[in-house]
């Protein structure tokens, strides 16, 4: 079958190309180092803003117990009567219900939280589950500050050491409550999952 002449003009030059490439603009852009510059503040200090900032509501907990009468405050201050909690931790101080779909808010940890994003990293595995941090209408997360990491490929390097070999099924980055613009051009929240998230972040 015979080319066409347009056609072999512009293989002709696709071959050209190949044969003299042209050097990287930007060597350091192919993700071995960060093109952000290291976080002034302490990273509990620049989650607290970034999370804030997206319409996240944030806690510091000097320890365990402080983190535990502060969810429980909380809990009492919104009067939710069905708190839904599937991790062993705080299952058995705070869970009362086995219905995600019709509960008040649901509890979870966390893998990572990511300091520069104010993002929330969850998988199938930490959560116990794909739905836990989506269909509840509140999401309460308790973090600790050993899981603070500054960017998203730090969280992602430190997934892979973990789970070497065999990764979650499912790796949640959540920033800040669900979010949509798709009606008409106006922000609107707790669409497509939480319309408040919290984070009780305890020093560790």
């Amino acid at each position: 079958m015979a080319v066409s002449p347009a056609k072999e003009n512009i293989l002709k030059r696709i071959r050209q190309a190949l044969s003299n490439p042209v050097p990287l603009p930007f060597p350091q852009s192919e993700g071995t180092n960060s093109v952000f510059l290291p976080a002034a503040d302490d990273p509990e200090v620049l989650f607290a803003q970034e999370f804030t900032n997206l319409q996240g509501r944030f806690a510091f907990c000097v320890n365990e117990e402080d983190m535990l009468n502060q969810v429980q405050q909380l809990i009492e201050a919104k009067e939710w009567t069905k708190i839904y909690c599937n991790t062993d931790r705080w299952k058995d101080r705070f869970s009362n219900t086995i219905s995600l779909s019709t509960c008040d808010a649901s509890i979870t940890g966390c893998e990572f939280l990511i300091a520069r994003t104010g993002s929330i990293v969850m998988s199938a595995v930490q959560q116990s589950g794909r739905t836990v941090s989506v269909y509840a209408p509140i999401h309460i997360c308790i973090a600790y500050t050993q899981q603070l990491v500054y960017d998203v490929k730090d969280a992602l390097q430190l997934l892979k050491e973990k789970y070497a070999g065999n990764i979650p099924s499912l790796i949640t980055f959540a920033t800040g409550p669900s979010r949509t613009a798709d009606i008409e051009k106006t922000l609107v929240t707790g669409v497509h999952g939480p319309k408040e998230v919290y984070c009780f972040l305890v020093e560790a």
